[in-house]
């Protein structure tokens, strides 16, 4: 009887062969400490900047070769062109001119890089009232 109870007991605590521990992936990976953010109002002409930081919480040195916009009101600045060594922060500053803007303005910038996950994508909004 001790030797079934040891045996159901012992069978309990060996993990399941079946079931394979998950992994990471190698490679590099951006973890943004926040991706989206609201300038709210603005008046047209004003110009305004969000720095957004991220940490590589891959395996891999994280690499940016390129950050885009979708115009020319959106300028990306700051960002390194180093590699960003696993566990290290960087931050990638986004200035934004509302000249000859009007209303609601939704911005997305894309970041290139060689993250596991492919491009990343930070947005902002603004409203841009009429200058008086």
């Amino acid at each position: 009887m001790k030797l079934f109870i040891f045996s159901v007991l012992f069978s309990m605590c060996v993990p399941n062969s079946s079931l394979k521990a998950q992994s990471t992936p190698a490679g590099a990976e951006i973890s943004w400490d926040k991706n989206t953010h609201d300038f709210g109002d603005i008046i047209q002409g004003e110009k305004v900047e969000k720095t957004f930081k991220f940490r590589n919480i891959g395996t891999e040195p994280l690499i940016i070769t390129n950050v885009q916009v979708t115009c020319g009101c959106t300028t990306p600045k700051g960002w390194t062109r180093d590699p960003i060594n696993p566990n290290e922060s960087s931050e990638i500053t986004v200035l934004f001119d509302s000249t000859n803007k009007m209303g609601r303005q939704n911005k997305v910038v894309t970041i290139v890089s060689n993250a596991i996950s492919g491009n990343n994508q930070i947005t902002f909004s603004v409203n841009v009232l009429e200058k008086k």
